[in-house]
């Protein structure tokens, strides 16, 4: 498996769509998939939009509890990379970061109702 480094600047503001959940790798057991070191890996969905393009929303992997991300909150990805996969006639990209982090100063959603 390929894996490309992708440049995260580029890819406009990150925000979350979905807070980290625990990625489980048996469904019939529920276990929950680690990693070499035992640390639990953990999802995030992460909207993307590039100035005047749709959004996209895309899962990122990593490793140990994003902690303090709430839904609608820019984050800051950091080492994110890319692979390609393939399962039969099933293929797509999937994405690993070393560490996802929320952007302080910036409002998850606005609040209030005054105007």
């Amino acid at each position: 498996m390929q894996s490309i480094p992708v440049d995260t600047a580029r890819l406009g503001v990150l925000r979350c769509a979905i807070t980290p959940e625990a990625k489980i790798s048996n469904f019939e057991t529920q276990e929950v998939k680690k990693d070499r070191d035992g640390n639990t890996i953990y999802t995030v969905a992460v909207m993307v939009r590039q100035d005047g393009r749709r959004i996209s929303v895309i899962e990122i992997a990593v490793a140990g509890e994003p902690k303090g991300i709430e839904e609608g909150q820019i984050l800051k990805v950091t080492g994110l990379t890319a692979f390609a996969w393939a399962m039969g006639d099933r293929h797509g990209i999937s994405f690993r970061a070393d560490a996802i982090t929320p952007v302080h100063g910036t409002p998850a959603h606005a609040k209030g109702g005054d105007a």
